[in-house]
């Protein structure tokens, strides 16, 4: 630390020169220069500047301690070291550098491509291997478990089954899976925190096999608390709702946009928003391709569905507003608010009559829906009611 450094003070954005006020928490651990120009401004930069004690103590740090996140969930670093991939196991064309060179021209043609016997299996084959991946991610939940935890659970799980973790440097995104707590939305990092009983967590697992993508996530309750709590379980199970309605409609002829409208309008009548920064989309040899399919009511989804398509469709609903904001890692998606958010996500074949769940729940798959509770501590016997 130079002089500079150490005549400033350590308030959140705070220009003014330290004064001789010295946070007592920092003597007693021995941390220097923790020095603050006034009473105010150290009350004020205390929640960002207690995580300096956490770093001391554990090891740990929040990377960006000067950020104005919108709830109490804090990144928690360092991020464990770069996991690597077998040589023998096949990978995407963006592996290597992080760039998704092949999206970039199915995006500029736009097209809808249409599976064919041999897609339409290798489909199925990579959307079972995923059903397995998350539902092994989803038996390991508990609090006390780090997010870095269940990546590296993810991660070995796929590549147990000669399969490429597709999140995995995926536009540069660090890790295996995507691990979304309580307000974060989507794109969440795994890092070092532990899961707290009274949480929620989404996992987001996409698995790529013999030249094809599997898509699919759950968010799951974490501990007792999280499942007594009436507004935890109705966001997750409005989620829930959310995207079993969706599918009743796809088949032949349905619209991009209609599904929107049942999303929008069933999680308005549990009383929470819809996001409207992501959307569903194609899902095959690419990772992310044509056709997008937006979760909001009165959208502008051009196309319809016809038989051979696959596409997912992944609302995600929150507690308040529906607005997001994005933490300076560019990846990590969060409520505006820092209410909770919860999602969840299927890959869906489009058949003559109707659509294929390929990544549909199994029977003994962990999680699943639960009633609302009521004021007295019990379970109602119907879904969440509006609040």
């Amino acid at each position: 630390m130079t002089a500079s450094d150490a005549a400033k003070c350590k308030g959140v954005e705070c220009t003014n020169p330290a004064g001789t006020l010295q946070c007592p928490t920092c003597l007693k651990l021995g941390i220097k220069n923790s020095f603050f120009c006034s009473q105010d401004c150290f009350k004020k930069s205390w929640s960002n500047h207690k995580q300096v004690h956490k770093t001391a103590t554990t090891g740990t740090y929040d990377p960006f301690p000067t950020y104005p996140y919108s709830g109490p969930l804090r990144p928690v670093y360092p991020l464990s070291p770069y996991r690597s991939v077998p040589d023998h196991i096949p990978k995407p064309d963006y592996a290597g550098d992080g760039i998704p060179r092949s999206e970039g021209i199915f995006q500029r043609a736009n097209k809808i491509q249409i599976l064919d016997e041999k897609g339409i299996a290798a489909m199925k084959e990579v959307c079972k291997l995923g059903r397995e991946i998350l539902d092994i991610a989803a038996a390991a939940v508990r609090p006390g478990i780090t997010t870095d935890e269940i990546d590296e659970i993810v991660h070995k799980a796929t590549i147990e089954r000669n399969a490429y973790p597709s999140p995995l440097n995926y536009n540069n995104f660090p890790k295996s899976v995507c691990t979304s707590v309580n307000e974060s939305i989507c794109h969440g990092i795994p890092d070092q925190r532990p899961l707290e009983d009274g949480d929620i967590i989404n996992i987001d697992i996409s698995a790529y096999h013999n030249g094809y993508h599997a898509d699919l996530n759950e968010t799951y309750y974490v501990g007792d608390k999280a499942k007594a709590d009436p507004d935890t379980v109705r966001v997750v199970e409005t989620s829930r709702e959310c995207l079993d309605k969706a599918i009743e409609i796809v088949k032949p002829g349905m619209l991009f946009r209609e599904p929107g409208n049942v999303i929008e309008k069933h999680a308005k009548s549990r009383g929470c928003s819809v996001v409207k920064t992501y959307c569903g989309h194609g899902v095959n040899t690419l990772f992310h391709c044509a056709p997008n399919v937006p979760h909001y009511a009165k959208n502008k989804a051009v196309g319809a569905a016809k038989a051979g398509m696959c596409f997912t469709i992944e609302p995600m609903i929150n507690l308040g507003t529906w607005r997001d904001k994005t933490w300076p890692d560019n990846w990590t998606s969060t409520t505006a608010d820092g209410l909770k958010s919860a999602q969840f996500e299927h890959c869906l074949l489009v058949t003559e009559t109707g659509c294929e769940v390929l990544t549909a729940r199994k029977p003994d798959s962990p999680g699943g829906p639960i009633p609302m509770p009521t004021a007295n501590g019990e379970s109602s016997s119907g879904t969440a009611e509006k609040q």
